[in-house]
């Protein structure tokens, strides 16, 4: 059992945080207005966030902060500049999704700790030493994972010292974090900036199962399951909640606060959960850490099921009982958030008043006596309102009567201590001599002393400038009548034979899943070794094991990797490899983690960021980049069952043969008239798609001079009982408009591009436009 275990709380404003401080977290995450996943939370100012910082310190108390989502190359120049000052401070961490950020943190800023964000869908054990390789001190587990699959995760993390962190509590999402794209395809919103509009608890018509909400999956609560957590060896309880209010951020941790406390002193769980229904929830499960995912976990109401939970709780039946179990809980939520307005009133984090009074004269040093004065509310936990403290030159103060000292002088160095932590209220130099002279540099030193131990840092950093970044040539096309190569996606054995119509690449998509020791796949690529293995994102467990084994036996010269565990492994085994698009690749600085990092050979563009943001992106020395042209819209992938809330399915829960043997496919259709595919590919997770193709020919006339490599995807998967174009044809008009002598102005360009509509009639690249 590790006593040390650390409760890690939501902070979506400065009452929410504090009322997490109250309650007794270890640690709080926060955003501030830019770069975090919650832009519907309040969030706090960078003033806030320094306040923040030092009232939790007061109490023990950790602050990190979310950078957690994918970052645009032109963000980079203002996100250094916040990282500058982040340094200055004491912040305990900071959350990262995007891999360009975590470059850029490891090389420019390495006193900050780095964290990995749940949205890096982190499952496996390869993806621990990949992170660790970028800097990440911690990991945030994927949600999907069961005790089991945690435990092996934690001891890779001891293995490898990072350590890792899990959500005990708090909303689910249905798909996998960090490959939802479902109202970025749509409209624009995308979960990988923080913008995601909930499709999952859209109402929906009513499917043939009778369920009008069949996304929506109840909250997680592992409240019972600490014990389990606590032998698994996870250092972390994340609770999820940046936009609940102070309320449930205190009831939620004050809740599993005496939870941990108690059963680390007697060994019991001594709570019996009951508060945690008095705030909002949507019911609880902890089908994902019992590994047992069945139809319990979904709930037709997106909303607060507190109401319903007391009601139920207390058998209400008529109108009377009922009315008053409403009327009783909305008393017991009114004295929930009196209560808690009580306990952090006091608490405030207005910035110290600050005092500097200089003195000295010739032949002695100069002396910076500081004095600061803490918020009233701070002085009950400090034991006092004013703290002192002395500084003084190594050099000594000479007399001289061309330029003394002056009060300017010192104004014009120290006036910056005037900032986001204090609030200078005076530069006394009534004590220091007259006509007494020392070096600027001295005072500059000085000044950074007193800024050290007033933020309680090492040392003062100055402001990173990322150098200017430039972009080299493409490599040439294979066949130079082309102007970008054209490649191919396939999943099916049979398509194999499209190696006879074409001198493209063609990349064999591997299964989500296995059969324990499966090695069909090795046997197949190296009786077909012009394919290049596509592995894809998701590999937990067992399936992670068999597609290691497939890479390790059969050595190919050449894979594309969704997964950055396969990625790793590669990478050790110095086989080269490509970055598929499902790492979310937007920016420069990704592309040279990876290259640098890691030995990438290349990497595919988001299919999220639009014409301008692409072009901003400058190619690595000898690095390819590849852009998908041609493939179905995935909205998003779960480890959950689509079908037992939209069509029903026989089995009461998902087993390993679901996963390996089911090929069910239907469409929902929500109350705007707008319908999305889902699909369940044989040994594939279930997934929804857009009901229109991905069709973007606009790339190739407007950045073919940037891209090494276009591809098209002739799975199938996600078309539902739609026909599919042929693909021996699709081949052969995607080649013709690669052609040299086929362009946007030209006949044989627009000949093309008709046909490939005609052929491809639902299609659309609105993600092109709108970016993100």
């Amino acid at each position: 059992m590790n006593p040390k275990i650390e409760l890690l709380a939501p902070g979506g404003d400065v009452d929410a945080i504090k009322a997490a401080i109250i309650a007794g977290a270890d640690a709080v995450y926060c955003g501030l207005d830019t770069f975090n996943a919650r832009n519907r939370a309040s969030n706090i100012s960078y003033e806030e966030l320094v306040g923040v910082i030092r009232l939790a310190h007061q109490y023990q108390c950790q602050i990190f902060l979310t950078l957690n989502i994918v970052i645009l190359e032109r963000e980079f120049k203002s996100l250094a500049k916040l990282l500058s000052k982040l340094s200055n401070t004491p912040l305990d961490g900071v959350i990262v999704q995007d891999i360009g950020l975590l470059y850029i943190l490891k090389k420019y800023f390495p006193t900050l700790d780095i964290h990995a964000s749940t949205q890096l869908t982190t499952h496996n054990v390869g993806q621990i030493p990949f992170l660790k390789q970028l800097g990440v001190s911690r990991v945030n587990l994927s949600r999907e994972l069961s005790l089991s699959e945690i435990a092996v995760m934690a001891s890779a993390g001891h293995k490898h010292e990072v350590l890792t962190e899990v959500f005990v509590h708090g909303s689910l999402c249905v798909a996998f974090s960090g490959l939802c794209y479902s109202t970025s395809a749509s409209v624009g919103n995308s979960g990988n900036r923080g913008r995601c509009s909930q499709a999952c608890r859209e109402e929906y018509e009513t499917t043939p199962s009778g369920n009008n909400f069949p996304l929506n999956i109840k909250d997680n609560s592992a409240f019972f399951d600490l014990p389990a957590l606590i032998e698994a060896g996870v250092h972390s309880f994340k609770i999820e909640g940046r936009i609940k209010g102070a309320s449930y951020v205190h009831t939620v941790v004050d809740s599993f606060r005496k939870q941990i406390d108690g059963f680390v002193a007697t060994g019991e769980l001594t709570q019996d959960g009951e508060r945690l229904y008095k705030v909002f929830n949507r019911d609880f499960s902890n089908a994902f850490l019992r590994g047992d995912l069945n139809q319990s976990m979904f709930i037709e109401n997106p909303r607060d099921n507190s109401k319903n939970h007391a009601i139920e709780a207390s058998n209400a039946i008529s109108v009377v009982q009922i009315h008053r179990v409403e009327q009783n809980l909305h008393q017991q939520k009114e004295q929930i958030s009196t209560s808690v307005f009580e306990k952090i009133t006091h608490l405030s984090i207005a910035k110290p008043s600050l005092k500097l009074v200089f003195s000295g004269s010739a032949g002695q040093p100069l002396t910076i006596t500081v004095s600061t004065v803490e918020a009233e509310s701070l002085m009950s936990v400090t034991g006092a309102g004013e703290n002192t403290f002395v500084v003084q030159s190594d050099e000594m103060l000479t007399q001289t009567s061309k330029a003394p000292l002056a009060q300017a002088d010192i104004d014009k160095r120290f006036k910056s201590l005037h900032n986001a932590g204090f609030n200078l209220t005076s530069l006394d130099t009534e004590c220091l001599a007259d006509n007494v002279s020392i070096s600027f540099k001295v005072l500059t030193v000085l000044k950074n002393e007193v800024l050290c131990l007033l933020s309680n840092i090492q040392q003062v950093l100055p402001e990173v400038l990322l150098p200017k970044l430039e972009s080299h040539a493409k490599l040439p096309p294979i066949n130079k009548q082309m102007r970008a190569n054209l490649s191919l996606l396939i999943c099916e054995q049979a398509d194999v034979e499209l190696a006879q119509v074409t001198d493209a690449d063609i990349y064999f998509k591997l299964p989500d899943a296995y059969k324990r020791g499966c090695t069909k796949y090795v046997t197949f690529l190296q009786d077909n070794p012009r394919l290049i293995p596509w592995f894809p994102s998701v590999l937990i467990g067992k399936d992670f094991d068999v597609a290691l084994n497939i890479l390790q036996q059969v050595k190919p010269e050449l894979i594309v990797t969704n997964n950055s565990g396969i990625a790793h492994r590669a990478y050790e085994l110095g086989i080269k490899w490509i970055a598929g698009p499902f790492l979310n690749t937007t920016n420069t600085y990704a592309l040279l983690a990876m290259q640098e990092g890691l030995n990438c050979s290349g990497a595919f563009i988001s299919n999220e960021i639009n014409k301008q943001q692409i072009r901003s992106i400058a190619r690595p020395k000898n690095f390819k980049m590849l852009y998908s042209i041609y493939h179905p819209i995935l909205l998003m992938a779960s480890r959950q069952c689509f079908f037992q809330q939209s069509v029903g399915c026989d089995k009461p829960r998902i087993d390993n043969g679901c996963m390996l043997s089911c090929d069910k496919s239907t469409s929902i259709t929500n109350l705007k008239g707008d319908s999305f595919a889902i699909d369940k590919q044989k040994a594939g997770y279930p997934s929804i798609y857009n009901q229109d193709q991905f069709l973007n020919t606009e790339i190739i006339d407007d950045l073919a001079d940037l891209f090494d490599d276009f591809m098209i995807d002739l799975t199938n998967i996600g078309a539902g009982d739609k026909e599919s174009p042929d693909k021996v044809q699709l081949i052969a008009q995607f080649e013709q408009l690669l052609s040299s002598n086929a362009s946007a102005e030209n006949e044989l360009g627009s000949v093309v591009k008709h046909t490939l509509n005609t052929m491809v009639p639902a299609s659309t690249n609105i993600q092109y436009h709108n970016g993100l």
